[in-house]
């Protein structure tokens, strides 16, 4: 999370509606007043789990340390582990397996879980441990920030506003299970933050020599890959690490989104962008990763690879030559209204319909980027007025793409609908250049990410050693 994610449509940019249905309001769906039906009752467990402070699945142990069992054995309360007094129950461990089968589309069985319950223990044991150390140092995880790192999940997956919600309620799986582990990846982030401190500044002379050593390293491949990492902190434990990490390479290869199941998954700090690694060079891999990495098409996802720490599962999004990849880049602005509340297109509300006459009326009077621009000032747009670059071949859907690429330069467009609002874009220049070198901010945010990381892996090895942890057979 220190470097900003780099999900290509940033679009509209920067939140759900990136997933950019595209939908036009009909005609007909706009032409009368239709009943709104009532919205659907919230899950109390979710609005807990919503709340300002860190929370887990799990409970607390009874004063004086004894926990609770909770339950017969055998019941979703019984204690599988007790994490310095904070117990993980059965139903932590079964709640976090289905949420691992629906993104995965594994069958939710006995089976299943059972081959996931050790490697989910003990993803949970450390949760705790991430948990407890963000309420040392009194971090609370805002709302805001979960929302928002879900609509990035959602965006990256061409998913629309509310579908992992719906997703895990059609599964009998509670939106909380999903919001405890985002919350403490991103707590997570702010204790490196804190603990890092000003440490973290990359100096204007490493950039240098970075971007030195990219010039030698003309003509050599740099690879775009994604990764999905799996700990392994006790040898006795490679085994269960090596099962789970088989299963998770068996259902990506059946279809299982990437980027979901890392966002869930891995136990990197790249988790939440999906693990994106971003560019590397042959020299910033594991010696097994780039053997494989070289073998691999684009698209292909490698077995479970034994590295320093854990496995490591790959997915070659990219590759290039150093100093030699032409690409059209697009410059946009844009103005996006909100809906007030997430679009129904067969009953837009009276707000909904105002808002598109609002985006008809922009669209037709506006005939520059500068006034694009003023526009979103003067209607305080949520999103930024300037999204930054944006490199065409990687734009989806295919007809936001078409649109991006015929669009006549200064034309705004019609209004662009999504379940969120309403955008409207106008192309300020298209240029066909060359953009195989990493530019300064991207070299410095590669840098961070890799001593972040290395800290991460300390302080967790850290806790880990100083934790009263109790395991239990399970019951």
């Amino acid at each position: 999370m220190f470097a900003s994610p780099r999900s290509l449509v940033r679009f509209l940019l920067a939140g759900p509606a990136a997933c950019l249905l595209l939908a036009t309001l009909s005609a007909a769906s706009l032409a009368a007043p239709l009943p709104r039906q009532a919205p659907p009752k919230a899950d109390p467990s979710d609005e807990a789990a919503s709340a300002g402070q860190p929370q887990s699945e799990g409970h607390r142990a009874a004063p004086g340390g004894t926990p609770h069992a909770g339950g017969p054995p055998g019941s979703g309360m019984g204690i599988v582990a007790v994490v310095n007094g904070d117990v993980i129950t059965n139903g932590d461990i079964a709640s976090r397996g289905r949420l691992f089968a629906l993104s995965t589309g594994m069958p939710v069985n006995s089976e299943i879980l059972a081959r996931l319950r050790p490697q989910i223990t003990r993803q949970l044991i450390e949760e705790r441990l991430r948990l407890q150390e963000m309420q040392r140092r009194k971090i609370v995880v805002q709302d805001k920030e979960i929302a928002a790192a879900i609509r990035e999940i959602e965006t990256r997956n061409n998913l629309p506003a509310g579908a992992l919600q719906h997703r895990l309620a059609a599964d009998g799986t509670g939106m909380r299970t999903l919001i405890d582990q985002i919350r403490a990846q991103i707590g997570w982030n702010q204790v490196l933050r804190q603990q890092i401190g000003e440490k973290i500044k990359i100096s204007p002379n490493e950039i240098e020599e970075k971007q030195k050593l990219q010039d030698q390293q003309t003509g050599q491949t740099e690879f775009r890959i994604l990764e999905i990492f799996i700990p392994v902190e006790d040898p006795a434990h490679v085994a269960d690490a090596q099962r789970f990490a088989e299963t998770v390479v068996s259902q990506l290869r059946s279809g299982a989104p990437f980027q979901i199941v890392a966002a869930q998954f891995s136990q990197s700090q790249t988790a939440l962008q999906g693990g994106d690694l971003g560019w590397l060079q042959e020299n910033r891999l594991d010696p097994e990763v780039l053997r494989i990495a070289k073998e691999m098409p684009i698209g292909a996802i490698s077995n479970a690879l034994r590295v320093p720490g854990g496995f490591s599962i790959i997915r070659m999004a990219a590759r290039r030559q150093l100093g030699n990849e032409i690409a059209t880049m697009v410059s946009v602005r844009q103005v996006f209204l909100p809906f007030s509340t997430p679009l129904n297109p067969t009953q837009p509300t009276d707000q909904q319909r105002a808002t598109l006459e609002k985006g008809k009326a922009l669209s037709a009077s506006i005939h520059s980027c500068e006034a694009m621009e003023a526009a979103a000032k003067a209607n305080n747009s949520s999103r930024p007025a300037n999204p930054g670059d944006i490199r065409l071949d990687r734009v989806s859907p295919p007809q936001f793409k078409e649109m991006l690429a015929t669009l006549p330069i200064d034309r705004a467009t019609q209004p662009v609908v999504a379940a969120d609002g309403i955008a409207v874009i106008i192309v300020c220049s298209r240029e066909t250049k060359n953009i195989a070198h990493q530019s300064k901010e991207e070299i410095e945010a590669q840098m961070i990410n890799e001593r972040v990381e290395l800290l991460s892996r300390q302080m967790l090895r850290d806790l880990r050693r100083r934790a009263s942890i109790e395991q239990r057979s399970a019951v």
